[in-house]
């Protein structure tokens, strides 16, 4: 063991024993009672990733533990010994990403013992299956997903600190290194090793496939010229990236555990959304912090998790929505916004409250409930946000609503059954209106909504729950798929958004079928074979017919630069 993570081993250890004792007790409780069942967890994770073999020892069941303390895995311990140098004592994250609970949520606990035992394939992660016991990878498998004590803590100076930039040469030419149509490129987000690949939208070949931060979330975002894109990771990395020259800009980390982050439409600035610490926080565009924002109601009383933040170019401002604390923020980055006036006044010309300044200010929208997510209409006047069903005379089983931005309350409730994923709904003209269209979490329907009376009219069947829905303004047709069912997350249903029927699937027998985004022209669709060994498949628009397809490690996202740039209505923003 190297002198400095004896010395980190020292000082932290035992305060990590004493801070979690229930947690130290269950793990002592499971490696005492059941050191062979976690063998066979073990083997049953190894078994659901494909992989019947590693390189270094199987992990086996341990010799019989004696129900001693002296024979308990500790945990805080072996996280100190074999992890803290990588992970950092606290597990806030360094050369390893962030374990904490709020990063683990979405990890499901055999995965963890899979990775602890096996390590990660193209990564610096070892596995400890040949060094740890079974009962001992348990038991951190197990500590890692409690929370740390004292709470780890990420100010303004960390920020500052954190920040690496590396300018360009002052005589290099600003234009790209390569050929290709710089308003129709793709980004693909690969989650099977963290790699990105830039693929050319017309001949659908690979330009450059580089690494990125772990588990980047909440989609890219580009500056309106299309040369720089902002990444987020859900450890708290930014990383502006340089499409032109093919490089690593600048990187801050903004927090702990980041939900997403948001450019504005001039590309002056950038906006992070924290669970982790409860912030939002803004950036200029070379990421040099310029104002940290504590997630806080009104009188400060109740912080929050930020649930979302977006960009909302025609109004020149963030919107923000907190998940604990029912409010919707607008962040202003207009000179000219005008002052804000916290709470309701008769006539705020009469001097009956104070102004705050409207550039870079918090105006609050007061709400019945938080918003989780949330899709803007086209004008941007609206928002439409996912909210908790809740049971009352006036909005029973409603699980969205509507809020006018310009007047600052709810103006409507979304009587939408399930768990709609309205941030990636899209809009289209149908029958002299404008419609929002919304897939499911919870039921296989597609939820389309008139906007203009707020009430559905129409629900469309598919073969299970789906995430992503897309579609383009030179096509009939909408794309939605059914990952979250276990049973029809190999089919995307296709369907015409003139007659709001189902007229075409596509299917990838046994494997899971996701994520659609189109050609700038709409041409073509592409969606994700959403597996390790999967791939981005080019379809036929028109025809639906398969055209290409370019082997990819978990293509979890594509992302189309002229779509996303331009706001259009078969994108998410």
């Amino acid at each position: 063991m190297s002198k400095l993570v004896e010395g980190i081993k020292d000082r932290v250890v035992a305060a990590a024993r004493e801070a979690a004792p229930a947690v130290v007790d269950a793990a002592q409780k499971a490696a005492t009672a059941a050191a062979e069942k976690v063998a066979e967890a073990v083997a049953d994770a190894k078994n659901a990733a494909g992989e019947t073999s590693v390189a270094s020892e199987p992990v086996t069941a341990a010799e019989p533990v004696a129900a001693t303390a002296a024979a308990v895995p500790d945990a805080p311990a072996l996280y100190q010994q074999h992890c803290a140098a990588c992970h950092a004592p606290q597990r806030t994250g360094a050369m390893g990403p962030a374990l904490l609970p709020e990063s683990l949520e979405r990890v499901r606990p055999a995965e963890v013992l899979r990775v602890i035992g096996q390590g990660r394939t193209a990564t610096q992660m070892p596995g400890f299956a040949g060094t740890l016991s079974a009962a001992e990878i348990q038991a951190l498998a197990q500590w890692v997903r409690s929370p740390v004590q004292p709470a780890p803590t990420w100010g303004d100076d960390d920020i500052r600190a954190s920040r690496v930039a590396t300018p360009a040469p002052a005589d290099e030419p600003a234009k790209p290194v390569w050929s290709a149509d710089p308003m129709n490129l793709f980004l693909v987000v690969e989650g099977g090793d963290h790699h990105v690949s830039l693929l050319d939208g017309d001949k659908f070949e690979v330009i450059t496939r580089f690494a990125s931060r772990y588990a980047l979330h909440g989609g890219p975002k580009f500056t309106p010229d299309g040369r720089y894109v902002f990444f987020g990771s859900r450890d708290g990395w930014i990383t502006k990236y340089d499409l032109w020259r093919l490089r690593v800009v600048a990187e801050v980390r903004a927090g702990l555990n980041m939900r997403n982050v948001a450019v504005s439409g001039d590309g002056r600035w950038v906006m992070a959304a924290n669970y982790l610490p409860r912030n939002a926080v803004l950036f200029d565009a070379d990421l040099n912090l310029v104002r940290n924002y504590p997630a806080t109601s009104l009188d400060g009383k109740q912080a929050s998790r930020v649930s979302a933040v977006y960009d909302a170019t025609p109004r020149r401002s963030f919107v923000v929505a907190l998940k604990d604390v029912p409010e919707l923020w607008e962040i202003s980055y207009d000179p000219a916004a005008e002052p804000i006036h916290d709470g309701y006044v008769h006539d705020y010309r009469m001097g009956e409250s104070i102004a705050k300044p409207g550039f870079q200010g918090v105006r609050r929208t007061p709400l019945e409930e938080p918003l989780d997510d949330f899709f803007f209409d086209q004008t941007y006047t609206y928002v439409l946000g996912a909210t908790r069903p809740r049971q009352s005379a006036q909005a029973e089983g409603a699980t969205a609503q509507v809020v006018n931005l310009n007047i600052r309350r709810k103006v409507a409730d979304l009587p939408i059954a399930g768990m709609p994923h309205l941030g990636s709904g899209i809009t289209f003209a149908w029958n002299g209106t404008t419609v929002l269209a919304s897939p499911n979490l919870q039921g296989g329907a597609i939820d389309v909504v008139d906007m203009k009376s707020w009430k559905p009219v129409r629900t469309i069947a598919t073969p299970g729950p789906g995430f992503f829905m897309r579609s383009h303004e030179n096509t009939p047709f909408a794309w939605t798929d059914s990952m979250m069912s276990p049973t029809g997350k190999d089919t995307l249903t296709i369907i015409d958004k003139r007659t709001l029927e189902v007229v075409a699937k596509v299917r990838e027998p046994g494997k899971t079928l996701a994520h659609i985004e189109f050609t700038k022209d709409g041409r073509y669709a592409l969606a994700s074979v959403w597996e390790m060994d999967g791939a981005v498949v080019v379809f036929d628009a028109q025809t639906f017919k398969e055209v290409k397809r370019l082997p990819m490690s978990k293509p979890v996202g594509k992302y189309n630069v002229w779509n996303k740039i331009t706001r259009s209505e078969g994108t998410s923003h």
